[in-house]
């Protein structure tokens, strides 16, 4: 296997976006069955989580809307890779989370042509 810090950066985001589909990014798989020892969430802790998405998705609209073209030109091409390939079945999971990604670089897209008063 190569040494990642010696690996283009394409390269990099290309082998980490191939393992969204089965992984979702992991770096190493997660052992058949593990996932049934995992208790279930309590409701306050779907809240919290549900709060740190909010706040990181917010962070990362703040994030492009400064960034280059280049990385919204980026973050829109990781989008468009995620989204079910020819001959690949479409999973609604992998489709939402595009379709997501997407609009959050719509959103940081609007926060850059608004003009300060």
């Amino acid at each position: 296997m190569s040494d990642p810090n010696s690996l283009d950066p394409s390269e990099l985001r290309r082998r980490a976006l191939s393992r969204w589909d089965n992984e979702g990014g992991a770096l190493a798989p997660v052992p058949h069955g593990t996932h049934a020892d995992v208790p279930n969430m309590t409701n306050t802790e779907l809240v919290q989580l549900r709060v740190r998405v909010i706040t990181l998705e917010n962070l990362m609209i703040a994030v492009l809307a400064e960034g280059s073209d280049r990385q919204v030109q980026v973050a829109r091409e990781m989008a468009e890779y995620i989204s079910p390939r020819p001959g690949f079945t479409q999973h609604p999971l992998t489709t939402q989370a595009a379709d997501h990604m997407t609009d959050l670089v719509d959103r940081a897209v609007h926060f850059r042509t608004i003009q300060p008063q």
